[in-house]
């Protein structure tokens, strides 16, 4: 069996669909930088999203691996300034999105609930080459592959907000007080 990065956190294994993907040849910082955009989203908005990068209509912000990224006005919405659209993360992402989309309906999963839990990109070993450079030197030349962990979860039922803190917060009391209150109930 496969041990997966974010395993600790799944309660109820039946509400979640995982996919995974080893030694995949494109580069660890561009599927890093497509992972963080898509965490969180719903899988029906990462697919238009994904879609999107494609054609050129949305970007991918690169907060992190941002050296020697040029600037793209697109970026703006994301509050950043550097952006691409790496075609291949995006190609690579699909396929794995799909995967536990279809991993997801054999499990019975409602496919309009399912959001993306955690994507975990990792370093996978290095592909070591050698590029012939000028005066006979010899210089590497690597390439950068990852490991892809995607986890689907279906949504659950919204738990209504307690009223007790609503009300105390009313009264203008600020958290401190509400604890404070909170406790000397209790010792009463």
């Amino acid at each position: 069996m496969v041990r997966y990065a974010a395993q600790k956190s799944i309660v109820n294994p039946e509400k979640f669909a995982k996919a995974r993907g080893e030694y995949l040849r494109t580069h660890f910082k561009n599927m890093r930088e497509v992972a963080a955009a898509l965490s969180g989203l719903k899988l029906s908005k990462a697919y238009t999203y994904l879609a999107d990068v494609k054609e050129h209509k949305q970007v991918i912000p690169f907060r992190r691996f941002s050296g020697g990224v040029g600037r793209a006005s697109q970026a703006k919405q994301f509050k950043a300034t550097q952006g691409r659209w790496p075609e291949k993360s995006c190609k690579f992402i699909l396929r794995l999105l799909k995967n536990a989309e279809s991993n997801a309906d054999a499990k019975n999963l409602e496919l309009e609930d399912l959001t993306i839990k955690t994507i975990v990109v990792q370093q996978a070993p290095k592909t070591r080459r050698r590029t012939y450079r000028a005066h006979g030197r010899i210089n590497p030349y690597q390439g950068h592959p990852c490991h892809i962990e995607v986890i689907l979860a279906s949504s659950d039922v919204e738990v209504p907000r307690n009223d007790e803190k609503d009300e105390l917060a009313l009264k203008g009391l600020n958290r401190r007080q509400i604890a404070r209150k909170r406790i000397e109930a209790a010792r009463a």
